[in-house]
């Protein structure tokens, strides 16, 4: 299987976004809750002119039946990269799991998984392409 690099948009989406991040994290620093981290890195992208949304319901299509709140995307940037935000003591493989999932069936390629409680935001970054 051939490894199809991101275009230039969504790279250069994906570095704004850790730029951000790593504002916020400089900031606030670790030990607060994930939604402070949300709404904070909500605004700082706003700043930056980017499109975000949050909390993006991705309708899930399951036997036939359409579930409309099956899965919630933290962060949507430019409707192509999707932040999964944590505040969590360390990063588990099931958080990992989570993102693809969200990559799979939103249908995007790049998602960045951000766990804020670390001591350096760069120790708390993730980069997943499907």
């Amino acid at each position: 299987m051939t490894h199809v690099p991101v275009s230039s948009e969504v790279d250069a989406t994906a570095r704004a976004i850790v730029d951000a991040a790593i504002k916020v994290h400089k900031t606030l620093g670790p030990g607060l809750l994930e939604s402070v981290y949300e709404a904070c890195l909500y605004h700082e992208l706003l700043q930056r002119g980017l499109r975000v949304e949050r909390q993006v319901a991705v309708p899930i299509v399951y036997d036939g039946i359409t579930l409309r709140e099956g899965l919630r995307l933290d962060l949507l940037v430019n409707n192509l990269v999707i932040c999964e935000l944590k505040a969590v003591e360390s990063l588990q493989p099931v958080h990992q799991a989570q993102l693809l999932t969200q990559l799979r069936l939103s249908g995007k390629r790049l998602g960045l998984l951000l766990n804020f409680n670390v001591a350096l935001m760069k120790d708390g970054i993730r980069r997943l392409v499907v």
